[in-house]
């Protein structure tokens, strides 16, 4: 077999993960490219462990952002535990999902984009690069509105101007970055742990905030879209967490290591990037979960809550979740400690995803159209196209369309998601492209069962995610 793979690579049928892409050599993320070393493949399993984690945990990020908050709030608020199931299957889908992504990247030595520009007519290129920048401009758009809640709350900055500062959060991002990355996401990641270890003593510990844990198993086992809406809600969550840039991103990212090409440094590498998808997207599942049982116990059937030392607070039954979401940590910290926290913590989340964003489009671009542009225009350029539709809704509708805009943008990642998908699912499931790694006979049928699922809820949704997004535009 070891002769037969290395065979075909030499034909030119197979490359692997040294090989460069065609195109004038271009590499993935070119600045980082190979620039983490691993250890002998002998090494204790800690000391490869360390050196292969962090590629899903930054991609992570991306399924902890305010997009996620936004529709598990809503989803919470409105149908109580009714879609706790999507929250589960959207996660174990990401799972599936990601680590074929991973996979791709280590055995082809080539992102998603740059395999569908080599492998595919060179007339989809154009199509599906747009295709791909509205993705990362609806992540964004929900980066934006994370970000100007966040200083809404923190400083009493009116919300229209809070989304046109966040166009500044570019000169942020350039100063963040000479702290490094895996600064930033420590940073990121101590803030949202610290969330999740508040929702833990809320939920299992706190008697006011404790859910009837035999709903929530039911509601997480038994799966249904019984009442109006919840389709669309469905729809959003699972954009929101399966999300088509972070595959492009992801096959790009695991390509930051010195990978070797032989037979034990390739199954070490997919092995490890394996359990690094695993680790990380449980963790997202969890804080996911969570918050969706937060915002059942406290918003769902109410239109105001108690919070010790303050007293009542009022809203309304279609509140803007995402503005009052703070108030779930209320119970345990108090209403000035849970603002702050939960301020602090939805920055941080945006800042971090913008990061990603941004990584992801230059993925993407250089990927698909060999254009290679500065880091911080590319990120001007995505922000300025996310704060516009923004600014027009919030400044004719006001502020109550945060949310709607929110879980909208999440939709709109769900449709562009099996333009990502298929391709990925088509590349890794093929002998001819991926040799003696493709998918086995589990994520062959876990990525084109997720991929087929995705597609019909989609498909199933397209009335209602028209009917809501034009009721977003119009303000009903």
């Amino acid at each position: 077999m070891n002769k037969n793979f290395f065979e075909r690579s030499e034909r030119g049928e197979l490359q692997t993960a040294e090989a460069k892409p065609a195109g004038a050599g271009h590499l993935s993320l070119e600045g980082i490219h190979g620039s983490v070393e691993v250890p002998r493949v002998d090494a204790g399993f800690w000391k490869q462990w360390r050196a292969f984690v962090g590629p899903a945990l930054l991609v992570s990020v991306g399924y902890m952002d305010p997009g996620n908050w936004g529709t598990d709030l809503l989803g919470g608020a409105q149908f109580k535990y009714g879609l706790l199931w999507v929250v589960g299957l959207a996660s174990l889908m990401a799972i599936f999902m990601q680590v074929i992504s991973a996979r791709l990247g280590v055995v082809t030595g080539k992102d998603l984009a740059q395999c569908c520009r080599d492998w595919y007519p060179g007339w989809t290129r154009w199509p599906n690069w747009l295709m791909s920048e509205v993705a990362i401009g609806a992540c964004d758009l929900a980066e934006v509105l994370g970000s100007a809640v966040a200083l809404n709350l923190m400083f009493h900055i009116p919300l229209l101007w809070a989304v046109i500062i966040t166009g500044f959060d570019v000169l942020l991002l350039l100063a963040l970055q000479r702290f490094g990355m895996r600064t930033i996401e420590a940073v990121v990641l101590l803030l949202v742990s610290t969330i999740g270890v508040c929702y833990f003593i809320e939920i299992f510990i706190l008697p006011r905030t404790q859910p009837n844990f035999l709903e929530m198993g039911q509601a997480l086992l038994v799966p249904g879209l019984r009442q109006v809406g919840m389709t669309y809600v469905a729809i959003g969550i699972i954009g929101a967490t399966v999300m088509p840039h972070n595959l492009y991103l992801h096959s790009a990212l695991v390509q930051s290591r010195k990978l070797q090409k032989d037979e034990a440094s390739m199954r070490r590498a997919i092995r490890f990037n394996t359990i690094d998808a695993v680790g990380a997207l449980t963790i997202a599942f969890f804080v996911n979960a969570a918050i969706l049982v937060l915002s059942a116990m406290i918003f769902f059937g109410r239109e105001n809550v108690v919070v010790p030392g303050t007293g009542v607070v009022t809203f309304g039954s279609n509140a803007d979740w995402i503005r009052v979401a703070y108030l779930t940590l209320a119970p345990l910290l108090g209403m000035t400690a849970a603002s702050t926290l939960f301020a602090v913590a939805l920055l941080a989340s945006g800042q971090s995803s913008t990061i990603t964003g941004t990584l992801a489009g230059q993925v993407v671009m250089e990927g698909f159209m060999h254009w290679r542009i500065s880091p911080w225009l590319r990120r001007l350029i995505t922000r300025l196209l996310a704060i516009l539709p923004a600014v027009l809704v919030i400044g004719l509708h006001g502020n109550s369309s945060v949310n709607e805009l929110l879980t909208l943008s999440q939709v709109v990642l769900a449709l562009q998601l099996p333009f990502a998908m298929f391709p990925l699912l088509q590349f890794t499931s093929s002998g001819k492209r991926m040799g003696a790694w493709k998918n086995g006979w589990f994520l062959m049928f876990a990525g084109w069962g997720s991929a087929l699922l995705i597609t019909a809820m989609d498909i199933y949704g397209l009335p209602d995610s028209f009917k809501v997004a034009w009721g977003v535009i119009v303000g009903r």
